[in-house]
């Protein structure tokens, strides 16, 4: 099972962004609306999909103020709302292309290449972020735990973040099911290597997250919290999972 691209559509790209400090606020979509012709040779499925894209303010935002996807906002929102970066901290991107959520992380805890405390891990390409440390490698290979915490000079962790999704096959319950186990490996991650205050943030889908995983979270971490944030598209089933200071 490998990880699916995050944010809206392609995955992640590098170009250190300016950060907003309104988050997602202040979008504010227009009424023009952009109708795309369908074209020869182009599903209708790709069309609906260049359709919203193109007239969606989350994706224009990210566009003017460079970040690489339209889901920066919604770690930003995440982030305005529970507070979970500070400038010096140590954050861990799973699943981290096209980049948007490691723009965000640089951002707010103010690392740079000469200290790098934003380390990013996918198996796809991705532009650099400046600031961050990006590893080409699938988190599920046996030593990309160990590569993530060599990365960060042996040290552990206050955040571990997790984008990650499974390729969908369509059928919501299997897409589900898919998913959710790759919430319990990067829960298995983070509850070995965050220290007590740490936070773990991942995306999941409605349907019911299993009550053993939930149990596991509450044991283990102060609060815990379903969150949809306003720039996850009203349509989509992704929900985020935070579990906020380890115990």
């Amino acid at each position: 099972m490998s990880q699916k691209r995050k944010g809206g559509g392609n995955r992640s790209g590098g170009g250190g962004a300016a950060r907003s400090g309104a988050g997602g606020r202040g979008v504010n979509p227009r009424n023009m609306h952009t109708k795309v012709k369908t074209a020869r040779g182009r599903k209708l499925s790709s069309t609906l999909w260049l359709q919203r894209q193109l007239n969606d303010p989350y994706v224009q935002k990210a566009k003017a103020e460079g970040y690489a996807s339209r889901a920066a906002y919604k770690l930003i929102e995440i982030d305005d709302r529970y507070g979970l970066m500070r400038p010096g901290q140590r954050v861990v991107d799973l699943g981290a292309a096209p980049g948007g959520w490691c723009q965000v992380a640089v951002e707010r805890t103010g690392s740079d290449l000469d200290n790098p405390r934003v380390i990013g891990i996918d198996y796809l390409d991705m532009d650099p972020v400046p600031g961050a440390r990006i590893l080409k490698k699938d988190f599920l290979d046996d030593n990309a735990p160990d590569a993530l915490i060599e990365a960060l000079g042996g040290a552990s962790p206050d955040i571990v973040l997790s984008d990650m999704a499974a390729p969908t096959t369509g059928h919501r319950r299997t897409d589900h099911i898919r998913t959710m186990a790759l919430v319990e490996v990067a829960l298995d991650f983070a509850l070995k290597v965050l220290p007590s205050g740490g936070h773990f943030l991942s995306k999941t889908f409605q349907g019911g997250t299993e009550q053993g995983l939930l149990d596991l979270m509450k044991r283990n971490f102060g609060a815990v919290h379903h969150v949809k944030p306003p720039a996850s598209r009203d349509g989509s089933v992704e929900l985020y999972l935070l579990a906020k200071s380890r115990k």
